[in-house]
């Protein structure tokens, strides 16, 4: 089924090949949103407190995003095939260990246990997804085959929390674990079938434990802090206490790499002023993207009073037309170029969000669907030529180091973002309240108005947020790293 002599899969197994990773990038996706809605079910079952079952969602997270860096640098050692065969090993068996083992060994601890165990298959495969688009596919479909993995990947963060609900109200909170587990197997044997062997790379002074050991301890305390604050509260000790771990290991990292023979991450990549512009839209386009995913379903049950499963397929209206825009960069990657797209995309983008600021308690949903249409169509056009930008603007030894760097910027900022969103809420809220002396005793619709008005207060920053995505596309340049340069024409015909 390989290739030897290029290391790509030939036309005929790239729908196979790219719905083996299509899978894994859903797969992983989903489980970091669709506990969230079974949490109360879950806090129920085990007798535990709502502080306390959100170790659920954020043990995933905190273990994901802070081994995704490492596994990166691994897979370009070991081989992407090998990386992600055994990702999603580890994260079927996890699946089932979630589903499984709280029933009869240490109730709520081995649930915790399990999801930090199934986070560490979740952060093989998601390191690895981009790298082996980037590598084993032919120059002419590899815009198409990005697009569909990055579909999928946003694709599954919005329907986490639909499908969570149907799963946990018509079976019970088990079965959205066990639903990993037949498209695990279905994976495992297809990916072992189709996915190309690549060849380890030797490195010289063999594999940088320091900078592993610093970039799992400074991300891991980054989304501790960002995901827990609110709930110690941002000055107590064990906040800052972690704030302070965080900055040291993160400052002790950069300057690690910086003199590592073999680093993690290299440093001196963000040297480059394209590359980091490039990089940054990515992160913006996921932080912008985390308050709408948050927020709103909180403004459609509180203000429009809908309840929770309808105001999950309301939100649908975003992943079917980031399916439709995904499909059509896909197609129009190679004749308009990724620079080009990206600009296209942040026009539809930024009306989406400027919508967003004009939520009233009488909006109708015609309104509220025509907004998130319009921004799922500029997410679905901008994630796959910007992630392929980057990918291509450093040599193919490095990219698993930019695929695993990719993956965390689509996690990481989503993180914060929740952190900043809610407190722009709150905020929101309190100075119009005390702005128009509004108390306790005042009419409930006067209060719906005052809630609703922070939600608009929130959803400007995200507005900030489509704007600065559009400045940064215009300055953004495609540069293709020489070991591109046989596919640089194809990839950039309807460039500058």
């Amino acid at each position: 089924m390989d290739n030897p002599a290029t290391g790509t899969a030939p036309k005929q197994g790239f729908a196979l090949l790219v719905f083996s990773i299509s899978l894994a990038m859903f797969m992983t996706s989903l489980d970091g949103t669709i506990v969230n809605i079974a949490l109360p079910t879950i806090s129920e079952s085990f007798n535990v407190s709502t502080s306390t079952v959100s170790w659920v969602a954020t043990s995933y997270l905190l273990v994901m995003v802070g081994c995704v860096l490492v596994f990166g640098k691994v897979a370009d050692t070991l081989g992407y095939k090998r990386i992600f065969l055994s990702g999603f090993v580890i994260f079927t068996i996890g699946s089932f260990f979630c589903g499984f083992l709280p029933e009869f060994i240490a109730g709520f601890p081995s649930l915790i246990g399990s999801r930090m165990f199934q986070a560490v298959g979740a952060a093989m495969l998601m390191s690895v997804a981009a790298a082996m688009i980037s590598t084993f596919v032919s120059p002419d479909q590899k815009g198409k085959a990005m697009s569909i993995i990055m579909m999928l990947a946003a694709l599954g963060t919005a329907l986490g929390p639909t499908i969570g609900g149907i799963l946990t109200q018509y079976l019970s909170w088990h079965w959205i674990f066990f639903i990993n587990i037949p498209v695990g197997i279905v994976a495992i044997l297809l990916g072992a079938k189709v996915i190309p062997a690549s060849c380890p790379v030797q490195r010289e002074g063999g594999f940088d434990r320091l900078g592993a050991v610093l970039a799992f301890t400074g991300l891991a305390s980054l989304v501790f802090v960002v995901s827990e604050g609110s709930t110690f509260g941002w000055t107590s000790p064990v906040i800052l206490g972690m704030a302070v771990l965080m900055v040291v290991s993160l400052g002790w990292f950069i300057r690690h790499e910086l003199c590592a023979a073999d680093p993690i991450l290299d440093i001196r990549m963000f040297r480059k002023k394209n590359f980091v512009i490039a990089n940054l839209i990515l992160a913006l386009v996921f932080f912008s993207l985390s308050g709408i995913n948050y927020l709103l379903p909180f403004y459609l049950e509180y203000v429009q009073h809908y309840e929770t499963s309808t105001a999950g397929l309301v939100m649908t209206a975003l992943s079917f037309a980031m399916m439709i825009a995904g499909l059509i960069a896909g197609v129009a990657f190679n004749r308009v170029g990724p620079r080009r797209l990206c600009i296209i995309a942040s026009i539809p983008l930024i009306l989406g969000y400027f919508l967003m600021t004009m939520l009233h308690t009488y909006t109708s949903i015609g309104f509220v669907m025509l907004a998130l249409a319009l921004i799922g169509f500029g997410l679905g056009l901008i994630v796959s030529p910007i992630t392929t930008m980057i990918m291509m603007s450093v040599s193919k030894s490095k990219a698993g180091m930019l695929s695993s760097l990719t993956s965390l910027e689509r996690n990481g900022p989503q993180s914060i973002g929740i952190a900043t969103y809610n407190a722009l809420l709150i905020l929101g809220v309190v100075m119009i309240a005390k702005s128009y002396d509004i108390t306790k005793e005042a009419p409930a619709n006067i209060k719906l108005e005052v809630l609703s008005a922070g939600f608009d207060i929130a959803f400007i920053l995200s507005l900030i947020m489509g704007i600065i995505i559009l400045i940064l596309s215009l300055a953004v340049k495609e540069e293709i790293h020489p070991d591109y340069a046989a596919e640089a024409k194809i990839l950039i015909k309807g460039g500058e």
